[in-house]
């Protein structure tokens, strides 16, 4: 007997958040169902929680209408931040010298598939 799981994906692409501080919010949720992981993010108090959230919810949407997929059973398979370009800035410094800033994007991509 073959095991047909289908697994729908969101992807949220550049974020204007740092990879590492999105990851360490996708690291709590991996793994876990969806129920679950909405209220782990609800009450956490990070900054990058708000666009992972808004990724999964987009993945649940895509489950249940596109591939047909009951909320309830899903599970976050796959839950990862790419980095994305790098907007470079400069600050003015004293006498005439110029300091960069670096602002960092990242893209999260969050897949979900039904409990097997």
């Amino acid at each position: 007997m073959a095991t047909d799981t289908t697994e729908v994906k969101a992807i949220a692409r550049y974020v204007r958040m740092s990879p590492y501080k999105v990851r360490r919010v996708l690291d709590q949720i991996r793994g876990r169902s969806y129920r679950e992981a909405l209220i782990i993010l609800e009450f956490m108090p990070y900054r990058s929680c708000e666009p992972v959230l808004k990724v999964l919810r987009s993945a649940a949407a895509n489950a249940e209408h596109n591939a047909g997929l009951d909320r309830a059973e899903l599970i976050i398979t796959q839950a990862y931040a790419d980095q994305g370009p790098v907007l470079k800035r400069f600050q003015p410094r004293a006498q005439g010298r110029a300091y960069q800033i670096r602002k960092p994007t990242c893209h999260i991509t969050v897949a979900v598939a039904t409990a097997q």
